[in-house]
């Protein structure tokens, strides 16, 4: 479930939540917290006294401050999966499918850029949170389908699929990243991410593409000038 960062107080103040919302209040204050560029002060005392529960509330649910921050980047992954899953389920035929499957990345990056800046970070020892993990996986196992699907109508030859969809998540990654960091401002990428983007997945494929497929593609790019 994804967090609902319009979510508001309960009007009866410390006492309004039940035991049984309880952690998804202290993991909307958490979002919150986040989406305002405030992560690196986020305390669990921060976060029940936003969510309006007792200072000893969150230690029903998470040990400490890092695992409240990775709870809230496990809903990222959880986040970024659905939309990128979508995405490729949408799309019409296998090579659009990847291009889209790599935009909703991109977008997502831009959508939300101090949550995907935290999903990224080193404020929790990835290693230590299993379902935060295995969130993550999910999210890369869209991408691998996406690249699957593309090896099964030809388009990427006997290359490995982990590979491509390794080089894939790491193309659009960085771009994600140059964005959301500001590094692009200005520049001709910035003011069109959706074709740079396009464009560096087609530059993907290409690089994968069996051979004779791509020179064929070659002379007919060459000859529609």
């Amino acid at each position: 479930m994804v967090v609902n960062m319009k979510a508001k107080k309960p009007r009866s103040g410390k006492a309004g939540y039940h035991h049984g919302d309880l952690r998804r209040a202290l993991l909307v204050a958490a979002a919150a917290s986040v989406e305002a560029g405030d992560a690196s002060r986020l305390t669990l005392k921060a976060a029940a006294d936003a969510a309006g529960v007792s200072v000893a509330a969150p230690y029903r649910h998470f040990a400490d401050r890092e695992a409240l921050l990775a709870a809230v980047q496990t809903e990222g992954f959880v986040e970024l999966a659905r939309r990128t899953d979508e995405a490729r389920r949408a799309a019409p035929d296998p090579m659009s499918s990847l291009e889209r499957t790599g935009l909703a990345y991109v977008r997502f990056a831009i959508d939300r850029p101090r949550l995907y800046r935290l999903m990224f970070g080193p404020e929790s020892d990835k290693a230590s949170h299993p379902a935060l993990l295995e969130a993550g996986r999910a999210a890369l196992e869209v991408l691998k389908h996406a690249v699957r699907d593309c090896r099964d109508a030809g388009l990427v030859g006997d290359a490995d699929v982990d590979q491509v969809a390794l080089a894939g998540w790491s193309i659009c990654h960085g771009l994600a990243s140059l964005h959301a960091d500001g590094l692009l401002a200005g520049s001709r990428a910035a003011k069109n991410v959706d074709a740079t983007a396009r464009a560096l997945v087609t530059l993907l494929i290409e690089g994968v593409r069996p051979r004779d497929d791509a020179r064929r593609e070659g002379e007919r790019r060459r000859t529609s000038r």
